[in-house]
């Protein structure tokens, strides 16, 4: 995995992602496939076994960075075994030719200038598994790192009524979304946004100098708090867990609305995964930061939203 948005690292990282550097052992995933937008697309689902045969399920959406694939977010990230666990199905969608059409409109991404369908995709994807399996359609979420974060606040923004929550990383959103995501129904935010990125910038601007532009990551919080009635905010700067990564975190948090807006600031870390791996050396990407793990930390604000009945929030 790339984690990248599309961009060009240096051969030698290409070829550590290709050779499976991050790969761990084979993953029990199913793969699938699916036409949607004219398009021939496919994704892996992990369903856990022990699923219950009397209740419906969570689903949580997982998209990968640029230049990667399913196969390899799935590996990397480990939402199989928390799935296991908590009992929920995760879902790794392949973006068309490897990248996403998260909204920066990039003419160099062909997803993006080809105007790929990645909502269809998704929307496509939602009602066959939906079809397969006992989902709750009111607890579905979506996260993703890189372009996939980016295209997380697209899809927020484009299907309100069956997103119930998003958690990009180290994403960022898009001028172009930024202006459609002023107002609408509410959705649960959680963004984990690096200081060091030194491929996404967390004041927003240039992506990798040549990528598109994505807006500030604290204007994009407050959008959202905005858009979802939030009144209250807090900030803390959370105990430096982990010294030996040089990172600490930020956290800041607006509540009061009909759903919460969540940014956890990693000051020092780079274009990585909380708790992942160091996928490239940090001289190209910053490092990893260890303070907390990303896919539990997700999965714990996932988990305590859904949509109601009524397009809006109801707690757990």
């Amino acid at each position: 995995m790339t984690g990248s948005p599309g961009f060009r690292l240096p051969r030698l990282a290409l070829a550590l992602v290709a050779s499976g550097f991050l790969a761990g052992c084979l993953v029990p995933s199913s793969g699938r496939s699916i036409t949607a937008g004219e398009r021939f697309r496919t994704y892996r689902v992990y369903a856990p076994p022990n699923l219950p045969a009397d209740r419906d399920v969570p689903l949580v959406l997982v998209f990968h960075g640029g230049g990667s694939t399913a196969r390899q977010m799935e590996r990397h990230v480990r939402f199989d075994a928390l799935a296991d666990r908590e009992g929920f199905i995760a879902v790794y969608p392949d973006a068309w030719q490897h990248n996403w059409n998260d909204g920066r409109e990039d003419p160099d991404i062909p997803s993006q200038a080809e105007r790929i369908d990645d909502i269809a995709f998704v929307a496509a994807i939602l009602d066959e598994v939906s079809a397969s399996y006992r989902v709750d359609g009111k607890r579905v979420y979506a996260t993703g790192i890189s372009n996939g974060g980016v295209f997380c606040h697209k899809l927020a923004v484009a299907m309100p009524d069956r997103i119930a929550a998003i958690a990009p990383v180290v994403g960022g959103m898009a001028p172009a979304i930024a202006e459609y995501a002023a107002s609408g129904p509410p959705v649960a935010v959680f963004i984990i946004q690096s200081t060091a990125d030194p491929l996404v910038p967390y004041g927003g601007g240039d992506v990798a100098r040549t990528r598109g532009r994505i807006i500030d990551t604290v204007a994009a919080a407050k959008l959202w708090a905005r858009r979802n009635g939030c009144t209250s905010e807090e900030t803390v700067l959370a105990p430096d867990v982990f010294a030996g990564d040089g990172c600490r975190v930020k956290k800041r948090e607006w509540t009061g609305g009909a759903a919460p807006v969540r940014l956890w600031t990693i000051v020092g870390g780079g274009h990585t995964w909380p708790n992942g791996v160091q996928y490239v050396p940090a001289v190209w990407i910053g490092t990893v930061c260890r303070d907390f793990d990303g896919t539990e930390t997700i999965w714990e604000f996932f988990r305590g939203q859904r949509l109601s009945q009524r397009g809006r929030r109801d707690g757990r």
